[in-house]
């Protein structure tokens, strides 16, 4: 395992996956750049920590940022994609903003943010660029369309980054967890199963990023599926 520190930009920092990845890392003793769309819903009191602002839907205001941000830190060698966000329901249902919404914060934003820091990252000796994904980018489902749409856009762009940066330092991974118990389903008609064997916890897809991060610096690691033992969904209660 690596001993060396990173440093790293954590998207979607303020909740949920992003948060877990962050505190762990700095635990580890790297340094995390936790990037949200309001950076007070994550502030922590730590030396090796600071928090960023950047909606990434807002595509125009992505390479500015980025640019700025490897100015001001150079030794940026890492880029966990932990933003987005989930909306479902029949492709009728869906207006044409909230299509390109969903698509530029799940896809189009990241993709941007990869563009604009990539040229560095690949002059570094190792880097890493890890996605999260999502069982949806595996299977289509009902009521998912645009949802499944931008999941398989990431885990194709995932495979075509990979390949494209095989003859750098640059390692790609993508981590694609099944139902997380989270702040992701807050806004959600369903949620998992409350019993622990029914949803994975966010501290589960970190240890996956934490993997990635401590092998070998000329292992990579492709794609990893996380799953519950037991796939359960509920339904939450409207009230007439």
């Amino acid at each position: 395992m690596q001993a060396i520190k990173r440093t790293v930009l954590v998207t979607g920092a303020s909740s949920g996956i992003g948060r877990a990845v962050a505190r762990q890392l700095l635990q580890q003793g790297h340094f995390v750049i936790g990037l949200s769309r309001d950076r007070q819903r994550f502030s922590v009191e730590h030396p090796q920590f600071l928090a960023a602002e950047l909606d990434l839907a807002k595509l125009t205001e992505i390479s500015p940022f980025a640019k700025g941000l490897q100015n001001d830190f150079p030794q940026l060698d890492a880029v966990v994609f932990a933003a987005g966000y989930g909306q479902f329901g029949s492709l009728e249902q869906f207006s044409f903003q909230q299509i390109e919404q969903l698509m530029s914060v799940n896809f189009t934003g990241q993709a941007f943010l990869t563009r604009a820091l990539l040229p560095k990252l690949k002059q570094k000796p190792h880097s890493n660029l890890i996605y999260i994904g999502s069982e949806a980018a595996l299977k289509g489902t009902r009521n998912g369309s645009i949802y499944c749409a931008s999941k398989f856009a990431l885990r194709g762009f995932s495979q075509a980054l990979r390949d494209e940066c095989g003859k750098s330092g640059v390692r790609v991974s993508l981590i694609n967890p099944g139902m997380v118990d989270s702040a992701f389903f807050d806004s959600l008609s369903f949620t998992p199963g409350k019993q622990p064997e029914q949803a994975l916890q966010a501290k589960d897809v970190a240890d996956v990023v934490c993997y990635i991060f401590q092998a070998s610096p000329y292992c990579g690691v492709d794609e990893i599926n996380l799953s519950p033992l037991n796939k359960v969904i509920e339904f939450k209660r409207t009230l007439c």
